[in-house]
């Protein structure tokens, strides 16, 4: 089943929510394009940083992240959104709670299975994208992670 990039009829801080929910969806989708439609058009210039380690340009955060985690059975549950929409209302700050639950591909049913859960909190810039889908796009995304269960061995790039 797809999933449009371009949702209609959103509130500005319903577009804005909807960047973070694009991005995270894109993981569990394995969706590049779903990812590319949640950042800036300028794709070298975004930063996503993983526990104090930045990575820098969509195509090493495709690389390091989405090739990782894309291929597993993953959910991610976003809550506790807050959003500061600046003066001007072209530029916002998101800051939220995530669990994401990892399961290597075709495991995510076997209630036996080895799984990797994590919590984390996000911070995450946005600004204004004329005429692209969904009308916000991701600056700068940093991810704390607070806790872990299970696996972690589940994380591990295979191949």
């Amino acid at each position: 089943m797809s999933h449009p990039d371009n949702l209609t009829s959103l509130s500005p801080r319903e577009a804005i929510t909807d960047a973070i929910y694009r991005a995270t969806l894109s993981f569990d989708r394995n969706d590049a394009t779903l990812l590319n439609s949640a950042f800036v058009p300028d794709h070298a210039s975004v930063i996503f940083d993983f526990n104090g380690t930045p990575i820098h340009g969509l195509d090493a955060i495709r690389t390091q992240l989405l090739d990782v985690v894309g291929p597993m059975d993953t959910t991610h549950m976003i809550s506790n959104v807050r959003i500061d929409l600046q003066p001007g209302g072209d530029e916002a700050q998101l800051n939220c709670y995530a669990l994401a639950q990892h399961c290597l591909k075709g495991e995510g049913m076997d209630g036996t299975g080895r799984k990797y859960l994590a919590a984390s909190e996000y911070w995450v810039d946005l600004v204004k994208v004329e005429g692209q889908s969904g009308g916000w796009g991701i600056t700068k995304w940093v991810m704390k992670i607070i806790w872990t269960q299970g696996d972690a061995s589940v994380m591990k790039r295979s191949g």
